[in-house]
């Protein structure tokens, strides 16, 4: 199979042979330095690609995920945006933009590298990733982009209705302007990614330096920019590809490791999910996992295999 050509800084990956990272330089920000990182498999074997970008707190090591694409004609990349997981340099405020389309330049560079080998890419994304990746194909509209994978997509805020009251928006416009590095007072459990990681009651091997435990901070600056993505979305967009949008089938907020931290999104609200999916286009198709975790495709094996059950049908009704 023909090597894909690498690009400057192009090294083994963490996750070992045959993944590569390929460092992807950006222009600097105001803490300096700043890339993004494309992880891949060094070789292309088809001409369609799927792109996965992780969410808040995380980075890509989703090699059971790759291996399903693959399998299925699409070469796998991921990518770890700017500020988390191989991009985080010890400079940066890990996580932190003050807008969302800062990110469009990181999936630009990456576009330009899978496209460069691939005519057809199914964009995937995972949380906070799923609306970023929504807003970036809404705005740049490419015509390599075959379908739009959104697992468990940030498009509400969770918590009390009050939370996402005009002048709570209106509060944290002015709050994130003014103290943007400050960090939002939060109670993490840590139950989430306890449940996910081997060493602990999961099954997954991550590094708990770049998906750790307990999280990294929230800061209103950022949580500013999200909300004003929030809004995007309400205000609906107009994504030109088939949409498959994936979530567990309830929320749950456990005060206790018990068996709702392993059967339920216990960080986003999916009554939300299923309320704004229909807003990010105009052909999506909403899928509800029972027993699905808030990352559907690192849930326990029985709801993991219902939930690439629902990818294998979107796949073959639009993508074939």
């Amino acid at each position: 199979m023909p090597r894909m050509p690498g690009m400057p800084g192009t090294q083994a990956d963490v996750l070992g042979a045959p993944w590569v990272a390929d460092t992807l330089e950006l222009a600097p920000d105001d803490e300096g330095e700043a890339v993004a990182t494309l992880v891949h498999r060094g070789r292309r074997r088809h001409d369609a690609a799927m792109l996965h970008v992780h969410g808040f707190s995380d980075y890509f090591f989703h090699t059971e995920y790759a291996a399903w694409w693959l399998e299925r004609g699409f070469d796998p990349f991921g990518l770890d945006l700017r500020k988390y997981g191989r991009s985080l340099r010890p400079h940066q405020t890990p996580t932190y933009v003050d807008d969302l389309a800062t990110y469009f330049e990181d999936l630009d560079a990456a576009w330009e590298r899978v496209t460069a080998h691939h005519d057809r890419v199914v964009l995937s994304g995972h949380s906070t990733g799923g609306l970023v990746v929504a807003l970036w194909a809404d705005s740049r509209r490419p015509a390599e982009l075959a379908g739009l994978v959104l697992n468990s997509p940030w498009l509400d805020l969770q918590g009390k209705p009050w939370l996402r009251s005009p002048v709570a928006d209106f509060a944290l416009d002015k709050l994130g302007t003014l103290q943007p590095l400050r960090e939002l007072e939060r109670d993490v459990t840590g139950f989430y990614a306890r449940s996910l990681h081997r060493d602990h009651e999961g099954e997954w091997a991550f590094d708990l330096a770049w998906k750790p435990l307990e999280s990294f901070p929230v800061r209103y600056g950022w949580l500013r920019a999200i909300r004003r993505g929030h809004a995007q979305v309400r205000a609906g967009l107009d994504v030109p590809a088939p949409v498959l949008v994936l979530s567990s089938d309830r929320s749950a907020w456990p005060t206790e490791m018990n068996e709702d931290v392993f059967r339920c999104d216990i960080v986003l609200d999916v009554a939300h999910i299923r309320r704004w999916a229909t807003a990010i286009g105009h052909h999506v198709t909403y899928a509800a996992v029972p027993g699905a975790q808030h990352d559907v495709v690192l849930s326990r094996p029985e709801p993991r295999a219902l939930a690439y059950e629902e990818i294998q049908r979107w796949t073959h009704a639009y993508l074939t």
